[in-house]
């Protein structure tokens, strides 16, 4: 039993970097959800907060369900209630999941294609996650990268 509570005062280092999900109300119906990366003693070249990605409207409607079941697993609860904007603390591993899809669901306007990249994005580990995204946040063209992503992950047309 001694065990047991040892592993469960395991946290995270304070060297480890960190994230943010900051969930934004723009009315009614309309939502949008941006991942930020928070300056911290991991990312020294970081003097401010720096948006990875975001999405909303008609894309973030299609996969909200789904967002919205990583985050109840990892324990966040986005509820905005009166307010209008507010910020959660999000591990590295849903941060990771979660930039990637915003970042490839955004420009994509096909539901099944759209359906299909979500899939792949949630089967994929983390290694492959951080790096595609790393591809995508550090390349000249990162258009590109998540064009050729979205390739890999889609059914090819007969």
């Amino acid at each position: 039993m001694a065990r047991l509570t040892r592993v469960a005062q395991i946290s995270t280092p304070e060297s480890a970097p960190r994230y943010e999900l900051r969930v934004r109300r723009h009315g009614p119906a309309n939502t949008e959800y941006e991942i930020w990366q928070m300056p911290a003693p991991a990312t020294p070249h970081l003097s401010a907060a720096t948006r990875v990605a975001g999405l909303k409207g008609r894309n973030l409607q299609l996969v909200e369900h789904r967002v919205l079941k990583r985050l109840t697993q990892a324990g966040v609860k986005p509820v905005l209630g009166d307010q209008r904007k507010r910020g959660y603390a999000v591990s590295e591993d849903l941060a990771l999941m979660l930039g990637l899809l915003f970042r490839t669901l955004a420009p994509m306007r096909s539901r099944d294609n759209m359906r299909a990249v979500a899939e792949g994005i949630e089967a994929m580990g983390r290694e492959e996650a951080a790096y595609w995204l790393g591809m995508a946040m550090h390349r000249k063209h990162p258009r590109r990268v998540l064009t050729a992503l979205r390739f890999l992950l889609t059914e090819p047309k007969r």
